[in-house]
């Protein structure tokens, strides 16, 4: 039995706690999240031009067939991490589009995480009332 290969770039965007696993294979066009199409799972016009960003920037919008898995956080989150995951495969199949992609800003993983809470107070920063009597 003859195995066929496919030729597929896989890319892995995180955000906070979302996580986006990111596959680009030659094709039409289509993308789909989670089973679901890009217009069912990000509703509003921003999130999706915020995830097809990279493809913009370099004129290849439907050139590709995306497949995206995102878990984790919230859509703003998986939105972020998913357009990370789209610069990274994008980058590995030429090393060449690293400047433009990183002069935006597409590369870049923003390290910014939720800080824990502390015990004895009602939250990270937040302290219960003083009260002097």
């Amino acid at each position: 039995m003859a195995t066929k290969k496919i030729n597929e770039l896989i890319g892995v965007g995180r955000r906070k706690t979302a996580i986006a696993s990111v596959r680009l294979r030659k094709g039409k066009g289509n993308i789909d999240v989670n089973g679901r199409t890009l217009e069912e799972y990000f509703t509003t016009p921003l999130q999706r031009e915020t995830i097809l960003s990279p493809l913009k920037k370099l004129e290849l919008e439907g050139n590709y067939d995306i497949i995206i898995r995102a878990k984790g956080g919230g859509i703003e989150g998986q939105m972020i991490a998913a357009r990370l995951g789209i610069a990274r495969a994008l980058v590995q199949e030429d090393e060449e589009r690293r400047g433009s992609l990183k002069g935006e800003g597409f590369l870049t993983r923003d390290p910014r995480k939720r800080e824990r809470q502390k015990c004895g107070q009602p939250g990270a920063r937040k302290k219960f009332q003083f009260s002097k009597r």
